[in-house]
């Protein structure tokens, strides 16, 4: 069986990605070493980590083209992903180990890439 590519979206509560209090060297060092960990044994599904979004972006429709993103949504889309899997369940592994689920208010929508 051929294995399919899931697109990963990552998205936050708006706001929920602000905090003032900084991580410790301690802490920010046990939680590379959680995500390298969790790379590492999915390695064969990753095919690339992407990478978080700018602040400035647009929107093009047929009206033309609107400046965004649009803060006032609930939902920030904040980075991206793609996977391969065999199927939609084990994409939904791949993603419900990682450590980005771990943060409150994030979540990651997975969804098929459907190639001609």
């Amino acid at each position: 069986m051929s294995q399919k590519n899931y697109m990963c979206i990552l998205r936050s509560a708006a706001g929920g990605c602000s905090t003032d209090e900084q991580p410790s060297p301690s802490d920010m060092e046990q939680m590379f070493a959680k995500y390298q960990a969790w790379q590492d044994k999915f390695a064969d599904n990753i095919v690339d980590m992407g990478g978080q979004l700018g602040d400035s972006a647009s929107v093009v429709s047929q009206d033309g083209v609107t400046d965004g993103p649009f803060m006032e949504l609930k939902e920030i889309v904040g980075g991206y992903m793609l996977l391969k899997a065999d199927t939609l369940e084990e994409a939904n592994g791949v993603i419900t180990a990682s450590p980005m689920v771990e943060n409150p208010g994030v979540s990651i929508e997975i969804r098929e890439i459907h190639t001609p």
